[in-house]
């Protein structure tokens, strides 16, 4: 079954006074539940411990009320009715054999506590690193106390909840790396000033955790190789502090979980970092410690996987993406069903939940934080209820989703796609810069799909609404996608724009992806905020146009914020010399020229064009359906039970979402679903309380 290449990623590795079955190692990562929904949060981390992740950590968890971060979801320690909580996800872990850990956070200036409205505490008094207008108390020697009590005391409630791995947080910008940096921490006393003095704090309370629980729980520090540079631990550290900290520090805690403070490295996109990105980083550490070492990288290759610990990158594979791409990826790996992955593709859209304050989503895997509310598991799905056949119209990522999950689920499927390659508006944006690494949605479908007889898949085949009918399917689904609109409709102009010029002269996404480049002079109005335009405005301007970008929104790629597009995708526009306008509406567009209006003063601007790209809003392209639904309705006897429209067909919207919307409607197929409560509410219940 498992390729023997693999087996040193099934070796057993000891972890302080507590062993991990594997090298597989679910890094501690943000589900947008936290606290508020214990039930969710226990079912998505149970599905990774029966995946056969040896180690389950929870996202970062608040030790003390000082350390809230609304609207950001953590997880919290603060009293026994949290232990209960926890215990939920302590013991489903257990229940498959991993371990299960914590990661303890104390904020600092990363956090504002807008809920709890305790002020927030920081090595210095300092401005709020989350951009809210509040500063930091500056720490007197007896909050330094305070802190190491509270982190004691979460640790030892951890304890009691059945965690196995306890964490010490001493990166990505919260309160023990703002102690760390010399630039932030300014201190004249014990704490701050030498690089002795600014690592007292994180090592007193690495002794506090092992001093507490460190007889049964392994104590990790989550540590930056950047940790100790400006801005809270962006940059890299002073010659030699690296080599100066782990003389002190390597052989204290029992595992070291390194990263770096950049976010757009360590989870960045597969637009811009590449898998493995972490390595130079890493590798430095290792060879400073004999503790075992985990980091991540979005490893989906096994090869990869086993390449990083011969070498001595790390010791344990960390993931947060892939895992939550694939829950079961270590089982396949060991049951040699490589093909069977769902591969991260590296659009981030997971991390969306944190910033947005809602349970985590995945591109690939439309079950995520599904496990519990609705009862869905990743690789499980319950057999078909009746002989019953289905007819798919529309092979894009909608259309290929409900395919193989009814599939799986044994009906009979006929998927018919009107053109000669499947996969829809996957199989055409995974052609734009950056964003090959997509086509992993259509292949894995598509790969899954060949193996099984009952579905069939026609190719070139648009279809009429007669020859629907003459199909005799019992069930159809229209999964035709949706395409750009030509009038400016979008959310800044819900009328249109009524002043446009001839229709050769404007553009929409659809042209650029079927290949029609616009030459010359080119403005590009972005009022989607996502990806497209600015990925369109890379492909145009590589092309050797002259590019403008104009958005009325205040930044570029403003809904990028919540996936880590934005910061790098102005910087690749910039560096591409790409002119950038921002917080303008377009007016009118002559042939010649734009004009553009300020958002906020109402002033006029010009731009010279020969060439506008519009990307505003999407049209559902639903004339199929309209026309079935007409015929149905008239007709005096039909053999179609159901008629459904499904993905951008109905609702235009991410990829992701398309996804899902494929997966809930082979699901929900000849099943009774109480349409007013489709999912269980992870609310408090008053035996609870």
């Amino acid at each position: 079954m498992r390729d023997p290449r693999y087996n040193i990623l099934f070796e057993p590795i000891k972890i302080g006074p507590v062993t991990a079955k594997n090298r597989f190692y679910q890094v501690p990562h943000c589900t947008g539940s936290g606290w508020q929904r214990p039930r969710i949060l226990a079912g998505l981390r149970e599905m990774k411990a029966e995946g056969g992740w040896a180690v389950v950590n929870t996202e970062y968890c608040s030790v003390h009320p000082s350390s809230d971060d609304p609207p950001h979801p953590c997880a919290s320690l603060w009293d026994d009715r949290d232990i209960r909580a926890h215990a939920l996800m302590t013991e489903k872990v257990h229940a498959h054999g991993a371990l299960a850990g914590v990661e303890l956070c104390i904020g600092g200036a990363r956090m504002a506590n807008l809920d709890t409205r305790e002020p927030s505490m920081s090595a210095v008094s300092m401005p709020n690193l989350a951009g809210n207008p509040f500063q930091t108390r500056a720490m007197d020697l007896d909050d330094i106390k305070e802190v190491r009590r509270w982190h004691r005391n979460a640790a030892l409630r951890a304890k009691t909840a059945g965690f196995d791995v306890v964490y010490v947080y001493a990166t990505h910008g919260y309160l023990i790396s703002q102690f760390l940096s010399p630039t932030i921490n300014t201190r004249t006393d014990e704490y701050g000033g030498s690089l002795e003095n600014r690592i007292r704090l994180l090592r007193e309370i690495i002794d506090d955790t092992k001093d507490a629980v460190g007889d049964t729980m392994a104590v990790a520090v989550r540590f930056s190789a950047e940790t100790n540079g400006g801005n809270g631990g962006d940059g890299l550290p002073e010659p030699g502090e690296t080599e100066e900290m782990f003389g002190t520090l390597g052989e204290l805690p029992d595992l070291w979980d390194i990263n770096v403070n950049d976010y757009s490295i360590e989870m960045g996109l597969s637009r811009f970092v590449q898998q493995g990105a972490l390595e130079p980083y890493v590798k430095k550490i290792k060879s400073l410690t004999s503790k075992p070492v985990v980091s991540v990288g979005r490893f989906t290759s096994p090869d990869m996987m086993v390449s990083q610990i011969k070498h001595g990158v790390m010791d344990l594979i960390g993931a947060a993406r892939p895992s939550i791409a694939d829950p079961f990826l270590p089982r396949k790996i060991e049951e040699g069903r490589l093909e069977d992955i769902r591969e991260c593709i590296g659009c981030n859209i997971c991390y969306m939940g944190d910033g947005k304050g809602v349970p985590i989503r995945c591109t690939q895997n439309p079950t995520m934080s599904e496990e519990w509310r609705r009862g869905w598991h990743p690789e499980k799905i319950a057999q078909k209820k009746s002989d019953s056949s289905v007819l798919i119209i529309g092979a894009g990522p909608a259309g290929l989703e409900a395919a193989h999950s009814l599939g799986k689920r044994g009906y009979s499927v006929m998927l018919a796609e009107a053109d000669r390659e499947l996969g829809g508006r996957v199989t055409k944006e995974a052609k734009l810069p950056g964003l090959a690494e997509w086509i992993r949605v259509r292949d894995y479908r598509v790969q899954q799909i060949e193996k099984m007889n009952h579905v069939e898949i026609f190719r070139e085949s648009e279809m009429t609404a007669e020859q629907v009918l003459e199909v005799g399917a019992d069930h159809i689904a229209i999964a035709t996608g949706a395409e750009w609109r030509r009038d400016g409709y979008g959310p800044n102009a819900l009328g249109g724009i009524a002043d446009l010029a001839e229709p050769k002269s404007v553009f929409t996404p659809d042209d650029i992806l079927n290949g029609n480049l616009p030459e010359g002079k080119v403005v590009i109005y972005d009022d989607d905020h996502y990806y497209m335009g600015t990925v369109i405005a890379e492909l145009i301007r590589k092309s050797g146009a002259q590019v403008t970008l104009v958005t009325p929104a205040d930044t570029i790629s403003s809904w990028g914020y919540y996936t880590y597009d934005r910061w790098r995708a102005q910087t690749r526009l910039m560096e591409l010399e790409v002119d950038l306008v921002v917080s303008h509406g377009l007016r009118y567009f002559d042939g010649n020229y734009v004009q553009l209006e300020c958002g906020y003063t109402g002033r006029e601007k010009t731009v010279s064009t020969n060439v506008l790209v519009l990307v505003t809003a999407r049209s559902p392209k639903d004339t199929l359906f309209e026309e079935l639904s007409r015929r149905c309705s008239q007709a005096t006897q039909s053999n179609i039970i159901t008629l459904k429209k499904i993905g951008d067909c109905d609702a235009p919207a991410i990829i992701a979402a398309a996804v899902y919307s494929g997966h809930r409607y082979a699901r929900h197929l000849d099943e009774t679903i109480d349409v007013d409560n489709p999912l269980k509410h992870d609310r408090v219940f008053f035996e609870d309380a």
